[in-house]
């Protein structure tokens, strides 16, 4: 596979990155589009195996999301400002502590952005609770999870 070829599989991955925090946009099946895709085109079985772990880890997410709060982000009082600070806080976090650091870099953009907007630690806090509560948690689960095919792509194409 080009060059060419991996940079249009990233731009793809990362316009599934944004699209998961975007309402309407389907992130989640850009993401994996853009794996099946690579598949397609690289057909060794490392690809193949992202693939079928892609598939299994989105379908195993849809399940969790699916026991989760419905989406009630906008009766919460979220903005795509908002979805910004906690995107860029996630992805910073997924590479800073690798993997794991999503989630607490996903909880803390959305806090940082709670706490310049409302002045004071306590009601940072508890709206923090509510966005969580009113359907964070999915969108969460659904960024964590493109983050980790996303990772996992990244590696088979750099180390594999």
């Amino acid at each position: 596979m080009g060059v060419w070829d991996l940079v249009l599989v990233g731009l793809v991955l990362v316009l599934g990155l944004v699209g998961v925090l975007v309402p309407g946009v389907p992130g989640s099946w850009l993401v994996w589009a853009a794996v099946l895709w690579w598949a397609l085109k690289d057909p060794r079985p490392l690809a193949w195996g992202v693939l079928v772990g892609a598939t299994v880890v989105l379908f195993l997410s849809q399940v969790v999301r699916w026991c989760l709060p419905p989406r009630r982000l906008r009766a919460s009082g979220a903005t795509p400002r908002m979805a910004v600070y906690a995107g860029t806080g996630a992805f910073l976090g997924f590479f800073l502590v690798p993997v794991l650091g999503a989630v607490p870099g996903f909880l803390g953009g959305v806090y940082l952005y709670e706490r310049r907007r409302l002045g004071s630690h306590a009601k940072a806090r508890a709206a923090l609770r509510t966005v969580m509560r009113e359907g964070g948690s999915s969108v969460l689960a659904e960024l964590f999870t493109c983050l980790l095919i996303t990772g996992a792509w990244l590696g088979a194409v750099l180390w594999g």
